[in-house]
């Protein structure tokens, strides 16, 4: 690290740190302390402020797959063996998508009950999550849907917490409300809501963040959306990933920023291995840059404010006695309302 520069790198960091608190450096177990407790420092940074830190915004695109109606099913009440004929479930189609996939639902029969499919075996049969309890049907109608779909790999919340699309056509709801409102539904058309849900782990401890749109899609659509994103750290090669670890990596933060990593940091050196007193001085540090950086914005940044509506109350107070005009100061309670303008 050059002396002169500010912190810039993963190693750089380290460093820095270890010289706040005057240790040697070099040493293995004084470097793992440092790594740690500078990774806790990035992680940390970013709680409570991910709807204001523009440098974790990322965009991303899920292609919905149509409704697939074509052949005829058979399936004995009581099994969760569906058997297709002139069916092509597990051929992908021109997007690259099979016709039917594992967490795609199936309507037999014109029976409402709706079925989840847990095992595409190939083109002509597939397993259900649960059992089938109509009437056994040898060459039975369906209807196969998709309601559910995998956000990116590094997703960890959306941008815009009111609608999920750039359009803002799609509504983003709450999870509970959703399931409330919007219980499953086989009427497929274009996508008017939406809320994103955890599924179940996918071969890691990390679990997989999934959005279900009301209604299911009927067809092919092109949803762009913006999000933020967990990787915090690119490495030297370019490659996003969530903590620092070779010592060319760089956090993600603005250099301008990145110096605030080490007063957290050091607040932690300071309290977890000397039990010292100090530890409140870098803490009081670290929150008074975070506030700077919280209030730090860009040109065009808008932020959200009140807004009284001014007019008819100037207009009443210079014209106070025209017939018919009111009160001076009575103007309908309008002047201090907070409105929401937005659209449902």
């Amino acid at each position: 690290m050059s002396a002169t520069t500010t912190p810039t790198t993963f190693s750089d960091l380290k460093a820095d740190l270890q010289n706040r608190v005057r240790v040697q450096t070099g040493v293995t177990a004084t470097e793992n302390q440092a790594a740690r407790y500078i990774n806790i420092a990035l992680q940390d940074m970013h709680i409570g402020l991910d709807y204001r830190v523009p440098w974790a915004e990322n965009r991303g695109v899920v292609t919905t797959n149509q409704k697939y109606t074509t052949g005829t099913v058979a399936i004995t009440q009581g099994t969760a063996a569906l058997v297709g004929t002139s069916t092509a479930w597990a051929t992908a189609n021109a997007f690259s998508i099979n016709n039917v996939r594992t967490s795609g639902k199936i309507i037999i029969a014109g029976d409402p009950t709706i079925y989840k499919i847990t095992t595409v075996t190939d083109d002509t049969n597939i397993v259900l999550a649960n059992s089938y309890v109509g009437s056994t049907v040898t060459e039975a109608s369906y209807t196969y849907f998709e309601d559910e779909y995998t956000l990116d790999a590094d997703f960890l919340r959306v941008v815009d917490i009111d609608f999920f699309d750039e359009k803002r056509r799609i509504r983003l709801m709450d999870r509970q409300k959703g399931r409330q409102w919007f219980p499953f539904d086989a009427t497929t058309r274009e996508p008017e809501a939406a809320w994103i849900f955890d599924d179940d782990f996918a071969s890691s401890t990390a679990r997989v963040k999934k959005i279900r749109f009301w209604l299911p899609p009927d067809t092919f659509y092109s949803i762009p959306y913006w999000f933020i994103t967990d990787k915090l750290v690119v490495s030297a090669a370019g490659a996003a990933q969530v903590s620092l670890s070779a010592d060319a990596d760089e956090p993600i933060v603005p250099l301008r920023y990145r110096h605030v990593l080490v007063f957290h940091a050091l607040y932690h050196w300071y309290r977890d291995k000397k039990n010292d007193t100090r530890s409140q001085e870098a803490k009081a540090e670290y929150v008074d840059l975070m506030l700077r950086i919280s209030n730090d914005f860009d040109i065009g940044e808008r932020r959200a404010r009140f807004e009284p509506t001014v007019g008819p109350y100037k207009t009443r107070a210079q014209r106070p006695y025209r017939r018919g005009a009111g009160g001076r100061f009575d103007v309908g309670g309008r002047f201090d309302r907070v409105l929401d303008r937005g659209r449902w």
